[in-house]
């Protein structure tokens, strides 16, 4: 074997091995993307979570005494879900910006941003339900 044979062995062996870390390196990211979609539905369902703890607070201790006390309580789990639902969208968009996906599909950045809108803008409207609708109506308790 000369000279030049060992050296084109080499070359291919070193761009079959390139190629191969490529590969693993493309499929950690889409690893990584898909560990994100994940942590992203994980902090969606602790949004929803705190809403139903606000929700059922109100629901069990209506008749707390002072009255105001149990929207409070409920208010703050309503509020704490916004938190979840808005920090998940800020720091899923800013990880999916820095990734590419190689073989699987991305979510949409509007999808993920609407998802967690949508929440926050769900909790608003319970704090707002909680403080000015009395047993159904606008009148005060």
């Amino acid at each position: 074997m000369d000279q030049a044979d060992k050296d084109s062995s080499s070359a291919e062996k070193t761009d079959t091995s390139t190629r191969l870390a490529e590969n693993r390196t493309d499929w950690a990211e889409d690893r990584t993307i898909m560990a994100l979609e994940r942590t992203f539905a994980g902090w969606m369902r602790t949004a929803f979570a705190a809403i139903a703890i606000g929700i059922g607070f109100r629901a069990l201790f209506g008749e707390f005494d002072p009255p105001w006390l149990a929207k409070a309580i409920a208010t703050g789990f309503l509020m704490l879900a916004i938190l979840f639902a808005l920090g998940a969208e800020r720091r899923a968009c800013r990880a999916f910006d820095r990734l590419t996906s190689h073989a699987v599909d991305a979510p949409k950045l509007p999808n993920i941003k609407l998802i967690a809108y949508s929440i926050s803008v769900g909790a608003v409207l319970l704090i707002v339900a909680f403080w000015v609708l009395s047993n159904g109506t606008l009148a005060p308790e």
